[in-house]
Formats: structure tokens, sequence, C-alpha cells
């Protein structure tokens, strides 16, 4: 299995885990942007930067390494962080990218059927013409921290069934509402607050087929709903969406954001939870990327997977949510 672009960021000498053990010998390749292509992009080189161990599956600096020591971060060992007291903070800089070969057969996120809630979805793919998706969340939605849109999940499983289901032309819309929550979500169907203007709502909208509607991060945070309330929300919109749009929904779950992050309330596993019985209770279908993050985070550091360092994915994130897409059978 090929894994391509695997984000780590490296403290001293300090190994960092890869998802998955028994990377191949000699397959490792380490870099400074996502896309090797980009320009300026820096290759490290083995031996000299870094080390690898291939049977524990993990990687290192080295002393003498040109690669970014996280230690250096401003958040770095802050424990129950207010990130407002902390302007600039980012994980960018800190990024490597690897490309490598392992034989462990791992699936990344857990194979589930949606094929009843998504029978029409399948029906209009494979009858093929203009195939509309939109969707409508909070900011990791809005693509929080991908370093451009074809690396955003949505696009990307977009892409995967594009190749699907050749037939089809598929086109992503996104109005998703940055900094808000699932009661924003409903209150704003039709009509957003002027700050956000002018804009298309997902009430006005034209023909979407599709609408992926992924709330939580912000429900989740000290202050805001109880999951029995989010939960609720979410249904309400779901069926606004089927009686007013007439579109085919699918409901995806969130990431624990830093464990260390001062406002979070750290109990995603059960808005994780609400949004899958949402599904069920809206007969609509679910993504699961709750477990998909839970497993990756079984070896990998949160930092290595988060933009902010906070609660935004980077392009691999972005990667693990598309996993969570594609593993919905149909």
């Amino acid at each position: 299995m090929d894994i391509h672009a695997e984000s780590f960021v490296l403290t001293r000498t300090e190994p960092g885990k890869f998802c998955v053990e028994r990377i191949a010998k000699g397959s490792v390749s380490v870099r400074s942007t996502f896309r090797a292509e980009k320009p300026g992009s820096v290759v490290y080189t083995e031996g000299q930067d870094y080390v690898v161990d291939y049977a524990k599956g993990t990687l290192a600096r080295t002393p003498g390494s040109r690669i970014p020591d996280f230690a250096t971060n401003m958040l770095y060992g802050q424990k129950d962080f207010d990130h407002t007291k902390f302007p600039g903070f980012t994980n960018h800089p800190w990024f490597v990218w690897v490309d490598y070969k392992t034989n462990a057969k791992t699936p990344w996120a857990r194979r589930n059927d949606q094929s009843r809630a998504l029978s029409t979805v399948k029906k209009k793919l494979q009858t093929g013409g203009a195939f509309k998706i939109v969707s409508y969340g909070d900011s990791i939605t809005a693509g929080g921290e991908a370093s451009e849109d074809a690396l955003r999940f949505q696009w990307r499983w977009a892409a995967s069934l594009g190749k699907k289901f050749p037939k089809a032309t598929i086109t992503v819309e996104d109005l998703s509402l940055s900094g808000y929550s699932s009661r924003q979500g409903t209150d704003w169907f039709d009509k957003k607050p002027e700050a956000l203007r002018p804009v298309t709502t997902l009430g006005t909208c034209e023909s979407p087929d599709l609408v992926l509607v992924g709330f939580g991060m912000n429900d989740h945070n000290r202050g805001s709903a109880e999951p029995e309330v989010f939960k609720s929300n979410l249904v309400t919109l779901t069926k606004l969406i089927g009686e007013r749009k007439g579109a085919s929904v699918v409901l995806f779950s969130a990431f624990p954001p830093n464990d260390d992050w001062h406002y979070g309330t750290h109990r995603m596993a059960q808005f994780a939870a609400a949004t899958k019985q949402a599904a069920s209770e809206a007969g609509c279908a679910y993504a699961d990327v709750f477990s998909t993050w839970e497993w990756v985070l079984k070896r990998k550091d949160q930092p290595s997977l988060l933009g902010n360092n906070i609660n935004h994915p980077n392009d691999f994130g972005h990667w693990l949510y598309a996993q969570a897409f594609e593993a919905m059978r149909f």
C-alpha cells in the first residue's frame, strides 16, 4: 500500500509514529510541502536529516537536522492553553510530509453500508449528467487549514465518485458557516446575518442532489449545546433539506480537538454518537469521521494532524475525512 503525504511534526530527536507499523525499507521520502512539485519544496535526506525505524514505524530528526524542531512552536508543551493568548499560532511551518510504502493492509475507515440512505444518489450517479454536491457545516467543512480546494475532503470525495461514476458530471459548492454551530445551521437556513452577506444560503441554493452536513466542533465547545440538543438540531436540518430542497443528506461526525485546548469539553465521542443517532432518526446516511480519526490517534500525535494545533485538520487530515466518506458503501 502506497501512502502519500502523511504529516508529522517532529520534536528534537524524539520519534514520531507513522499511522502504521512495518514500513517498507527504502520507500520513505520526506519533504517540506504537501505537493512534491511545489516550488521551493525541500527534500530531506535520510541519515542526515532524519532516521527511520522501519520495524516500529517511527520517524525522528537527527541532531543536525534541517527539519524544523516542533519544540520551538509557541504552543508546544502548553497545557489547558487559551489560544487567544498566543497570537500567530499555527503548525504549518513545522510540518513535514512523508510518502512511503507499507505491508500493512489496514482500512483507514470502517466500511459501512449506506445503500438504503443513498439509493437515490447511486441511481442519479449511474444515470449520469449534472450532479451537485453541497457542503454545509462549520469552519472545517469550509476548508479550515486545507492548502487548496482540491485537497478539501468534499472535493477529494467528489473526485473519487467521478472515477466510480464516469457518466456523472459532479460539482461541489460549499455554503458553510465558519465559527458557528448546528443551531445557526438551522436558524440561518434561509437568511444569514448581514455580516455573512452577500452569499447564497442553503435555502436559496439551486438544485442540490446531495448535501453533506458537518457540525459538531463548535457545538462541543464550552458553553455550547448538549449532545441531545445537537442531535435534535441535526434532525431538524436534515428534514428541512429533504422537504425544501429534495436532496439526499450525509451527516458526518467531527474528530476530537487538541486535548490540551482550554475551550474544548473533550467529549467529542458523545457528539459523534449524537450525529450517528440523528442520521438514523432522520433516515439519512452517516460518515464516521470520528472513528477514523480515533484509529489514527492510536499511534499519531494530535499536532501532526492539526493545521492550527487546535481543531482544524491539515491536508492529510482532510484526506482522512475523505477516507471516511469513501468507506460508505452504496
